[in-house]
């Protein structure tokens, strides 16, 4: 059986979820994706920041390979190896008390959502079961999680929401103040939004969250969904705070790209779950945990979180030296390998030009253009994306 892989047949067998570039792929090499034409693409978006690793990274491939040929799937009924050094890994990263394997971030959320509420439960307290977020948030696309989620475009036509969410303003302290209270559950934070176009919580609001947090007695959720594994410079974003979480909700990079999440946990919260609260069938997979495993340690060995340090700021400086030739650049923000470019026009318009130089970016936000490389990426190939811009902004000039 043939199938011609192309937009009219994806027209006909798919819900239109999916704004899908036209490109075929076939096969991917380090920073690189190839075509089915035999072209060349520079990955600068890392399957939306899940190849931190980029593509054919041999530890992946081979931890998949050995483990898979073990066994691929046997359930949480039984203890399974990687699982159990995957998970000690992340509580030994995390400081950190127990972990729940799920398979995606939208899961993570869930699952955080139904931990929190579980555990203002447990407190006595009958109305403790407020769950705020942040403007700009984006938490994931499951009910819970869109109930979370600040902006209407991924709301509207989805009423009615889960009860008891609200929104606090991005930054806004004193909004933070008039929100939260003794109701309060438990406060997720992006402490690097990026869906929300790459922008990071301030700390002074992160101080006034934790004095509030002693006040009231809430959990803090910290969302490292694609901020975590060592994109910004530190394994989680929020340990450039001086704050520890309640939750750390983890997926995209985790699993070397195969599904995994993870919900690691205080031990304020340790005692909250019993069997039966809460599952999944799949979560915590044992090929994907292996993968997982191969990725933490190759992150560490290879110092690759202070690579995404140094190569993040040569790409904010060369990005600055563009802003100063092309009025098109209206704002650079960089936190690691997490860079949003705020442009003056629909940033989709942009993901399109890149794409005809065989450059992929992405586009968030609306007006944002999202670059979100691999680790590993060289500075000779974050130089080819920085001559891409460079052109593009040119001729649009």
């Amino acid at each position: 059986m043939t199938c011609d892989i192309n937009n009219e047949m994806e027209k006909q067998l798919f819900f239109h979820n999916y704004a899908r570039l036209p490109l075929a792929i076939t096969h991917g090499e380090g920073t690189y994706l190839y075509s089915t034409d035999g072209s060349r693409y520079l990955d600068m978006i890392s399957g939306i920041g899940v190849n931190a690793l980029g593509y054919g990274d041999s530890r992946i491939v081979g931890a998949i390979r050995e483990q898979a040929e073990k066994v691929i799937h046997a359930s949480n009924l039984f203890m399974l190896e990687p699982q159990f050094k995957l998970a000690g890994k992340l509580l030994e990263i995390s400081g950190l008390s127990k972990v729940f394997f799920a398979n995606s971030g939208t899961e993570a959320i869930e699952a955080a959502i139904k931990l929190s509420r579980k555990w203002a439960f447990l407190s006595g307290k009958a109305d403790k079961k407020e769950i705020l977020s942040l403007s700009n948030c984006f938490h994931g696309r499951t009910y819970g999680a869109m109930s979370l989620t600040a902006k209407p475009k991924y709301l509207d036509g989805y009423d009615p929401l889960l009860p008891g969410t609200a929104n606090v303003s991005f930054n806004d302290t004193s909004d933070l103040k008039a929100k939260v209270s003794d109701k309060t559950a438990a406060v997720f934070v992006e402490f690097v939004q990026g869906e929300g176009g790459i922008h990071t919580v301030s700390h002074e609001f992160i101080n006034v969250l934790k004095t509030l947090r002693e006040k009231h007695d809430f959990l803090l959720v910290a969302d490292e969904i694609q901020a975590g594994c060592g994109r910004t410079g530190k394994f989680f974003s929020y340990m450039h705070f001086d704050i520890s979480p309640d939750l750390v909700c983890l997926a995209k990079p985790i699993g070397g790209g195969l599904p995994l999440s993870a919900v690691i946990g205080s031990s304020k919260v340790e005692d909250v779950f019993a069997a039966g609260n809460h599952g999944t069938t799949f979560g915590g997979n044992p090929v994907a945990c292996a993968a997982g495993l191969a990725l933490v340690d190759a992150i560490y060995k290879d110092n690759l979180m202070e690579q995404a340090v140094e190569t993040g700021k040569w790409i904010k400086q060369a990005l600055d030296a563009l802003a100063v030739k092309y009025s098109q650049i209206k704002e650079i923000r960089q936190y690691g390998l997490m860079i949003g470019i705020t442009v003056n026009r629909d940033a989709s318009y942009y993901v399109q030009e890149a794409l005809k130089k065989k450059v992929l970016v992405n586009a968030t936000s609306g007006d944002v253009v999202r670059l979100l490389p691999p680790l590993t990426a060289s500075r000779e190939e974050a130089q080819q994306c920085i001559n891409c811009l460079d052109e593009i902004f040119s001729e649009e000039t």
